[in-house]
This record gives structure tokens, sequence and C-alpha cells, in this order.
């Protein structure tokens, strides 16, 4: 069996010997962790734009308290990978312009492999420990921590209490009953099947939530594990028979909030911005939400949400680690809550007065508790692409099951070579 971890530790090993004769605008060495790890002063920070009004305040009242140690928010691109090529392309030439930047979680492993991010550990060091577990795996490679969770999220079971009287299913088999048993549905359960990353987002659940998995922890490919085709098998199963809604192949995030507020399905998944995006539509105040459902109980969403990492090349990465750090103070995950920008922070979650304003937070937390980050890998994007290839054509019969899973290994352990 082939195995991935192989690859990227030479493909790590061959960017860092690559990296280490280049230098960044300030004279530090990219993949030099020690460059900048007791440097202090005026640092600059990259997000995405869509999000990083979020992180904005908390950089006002960082630099309120630290004039001499002032955070600039660079803004980047809307689109993840406009994102990422803007990071990459500062990266590859050792430069130190963005000392922290919030990368999408699957990113983490890529940055770290190509040494673009300084390990956090000795005078970079951050305790973690409050944070929930998922968001930290999702942050470390290799065994080692490469950057500090900022937010979250996980995917959420909305039921439409009108149309399913006895509100969310305990498990897989009791949703699948509702949608038999309960007469007229407009449609059951609806979720994003569509051929992008929520495909691969949402196939992942059922994989992981029956008890397989795409790679192990040494980096071989076990998605043709029976566990995993089980998996597959139910996803597929459930769209053959009406479980899961037609349109749902058609779906993005967008349209799975169109069908569930216009009353067109009595059930979908999405994320938690749908719980406030429903606020003020027909279905207002007749819905419930929980975590997601497994066979055997609680599923297992895909997790998302930002780390934030340390440039390796930043001359002033000991004024970073403490900026990474007070994104993740108790009063700047509590605002991120109150912007329903799920926060890692686990104390958050159990404060009454946020869940009295925000009454999804305790199923948001099962979720998150019981979520799985996607494969740790610098090739995920190639992952992704060999997930939803296979998931879609075994949806749509144009593949069985085992020839898609079949075409799924290869196609993955191809990406690790």
């Amino acid at each position: 069996m082939v195995s991935i971890r192989k690859a990227l530790i030479a493909a790590g090993a061959a960017a860092g010997l690559a990296l280490a004769g280049c230098s960044g605008d300030d004279g530090a060495a990219a993949g030099d962790t020690a460059a900048g790890s007791d440097g202090r002063g005026p640092i600059t920070f990259a997000m995405g734009k869509n999000d990083i009004g979020k992180v904005a305040k908390i950089a006002d009242r960082w630099n309120a308290e630290h004039p001499e140690e002032e955070v600039t928010v660079h803004e980047l691109a809307g689109e993840a990978d406009a994102q990422r090529e803007t990071l990459v392309q500062s990266l590859e030439s050792g430069s130190g312009e963005f000392d922290v930047m919030a990368l999408d979680v699957p990113w983490t492993a890529e940055f770290a492999a190509n040494g673009w991010i300084a390990p956090l550990e000795g005078d970079l060091a951050v305790d973690v420990s409050g944070l929930l577990q998922p968001t930290v795996d999702s942050a470390t490679y290799q065994g080692t921590l490469y950057a500090v969770p900022q937010n979250t999220n996980g995917q959420l079971l909305y039921v439409n209490t009108e149309l399913v009287p006895d509100g969310p299913p305990a498990d897989w088999a009791g949703l699948v009953e509702a949608c038999r048993v309960i007469p007229d549905l407009p449609g059951c359960l609806t979720m994003q099947l569509s051929q992008y990353e929520g495909l691969a987002l949402n196939t992942l659940d059922f994989i992981h939530a029956w008890g397989g998995s795409l790679i192990d922890e040494e980096g071989a490919v076990t998605v043709d594990s029976p566990e995993a085709r089980a998996g597959l098998q139910a996803l597929v199963d459930a769209y053959a028979d009406g479980t899961i809604t037609a349109s749902s192949t058609g779906a993005t995030e967008e349209e799975t909030l169109q069908a569930f507020t216009t009353g067109e399905t009595a059930m979908a998944v999405n994320w938690p911005y749908m719980y406030t995006a429903a606020e003020d539509t027909p279905v207002a105040g007749k819905f419930e939400v929980s975590a997601l459902v497994g066979p055997g109980g609680v599923g297992a969403s895909t997790l998302g949400g930002y780390n934030n990492a340390i440039n390796a090349a930043s001359a002033h990465q000991a004024t970073a680690r403490d900026f990474v750090e007070y994104v993740i103070s108790e009063e700047s995950q509590r605002g991120f809550a109150e912007e329903s920008f799920p926060p890692v922070l686990a104390s958050i979650y159990d404060d009454e007065s946020l869940v009295a304003e925000y009454p999804y937070l305790p199923a948001l937390k099962t979720s998150l508790e019981n979520a799985r980050p996607r494969p740790v890998s610098p090739f995920y994007a190639a992952m992704s692409k060999a997930i939803q290839d296979n998931a879609y054509a075994a949806i749509n019969g144009a593949k069985s099951v085992d020839d898609a899973i079949a075409d799924m290994k290869a196609a993955l352990e191809q990406a690790g070579r």
C-alpha cells in the first residue's frame, strides 16, 4: 500500500531545502523558525475578506493595549483559492510580509510540510488545552502543533417540527424511518451533493460516521475498508430511496437554505449560519437542530474554520505568538459567539447567557466534540477531487459503490506520489 506520509516527508524536505536559500524582506530565512522567535514589534495579520471584520475588532482592542506592537489587518480575497494563491506566492518567495495568517483548516498541513509556518513549540508554544480537541487535531501535523485554531464550524441537522413532529431523530435509522412513515413530505433530507467541496465534506461525514477513514495516521490509504464502504453505501442508498432529496445533487449551502426555509424539505444538513438566516422566514420558530446522526447515534461532522499560523520568516514571532493567543482568550472567543462565528474555546458553549441567545450552541458543541478534521495532508485538494468525482458517480448510478471505492483509493494513492 502506497504511503502518502512518505511522499509528504520527501516533499516537505525538498521544499525546506529550496526555501533555505530565500530571504524575506527582513533578512530572515524562510523556514528558519529561530529567526524571529524572540522578535517583537508591529505585525501584519492576513485573512480572507468574508470574515476578517470579526478579527479586526480583536486587533483594534489589541492595538489599544499594545501601541508599540500594532497589528495591521490585511484583507485577502473572498474566495479560498485566491487567498491560498496570494499566501503561497508570498511564502514561496521567503517574504515575511504576513506575520500571522488565517489558514483554511486543510491548508495547515501543506504549509507546515513546506516549512512556511513555524512549529508552535519552545518559545512559541501556546496552551491549547482549553480548546475543543478536534480543532487542535486540525492544526497538528506529524505530531507537532503548527497553528492555533481561531474559530471552527460543525454541521448541524435542521428539522422542521411541523413536518417531523417528533423532532430530530436519535440515529440514522430513525431519520430514514421518519422519511418513510410521515405522509406527504415535500422532500425529506436536503444536503450539499453538488460536485464541489460540499460533496467531499458530506461524503466524509458518512465515511467517518460509519467508522471508516480516508487515510490512517501513517498516511496509508484506508478508504477501501468495510466501514468506509458501508458509509458510502448508506449515502448512495439514501439518495436512491428518496431519503435524500433528488435536488441535493444540485445543492450548495445556499440552495439547502432556500429549500429548508421555504418548506420544500423537512430536514437539512447545513452550517450554523442557517439558524440565524432562518429566523425571518416561514419556518421561524418551527424547527429544531441537533448534531448529525449516524448508525450509532451522534454522527461525525467534518470540521470547518480557520487556524492561525505564524510565518516562519516573520521577524516578530514573539508578538505574533502573543496575538494568536489573544485571539483564543475568553473575551475574544465570546465575541465570536456573539457574531455567530463558532468559537474554539470549549467553555464558551456552556455559557448560559449565550445559550439563551443562541439556542443552537449545545447542539453545535456536540457536533464539534464528535467532528473529524479533513485529512491532514499537503495534497488535500487532490484528495478532495478524488472524493468528489467518485462519490458523485456512485450517487448518480454511474458507478457501483465497489468501483467508486476502488477508483477513489487509486486516485488517493496517486495524489500522494
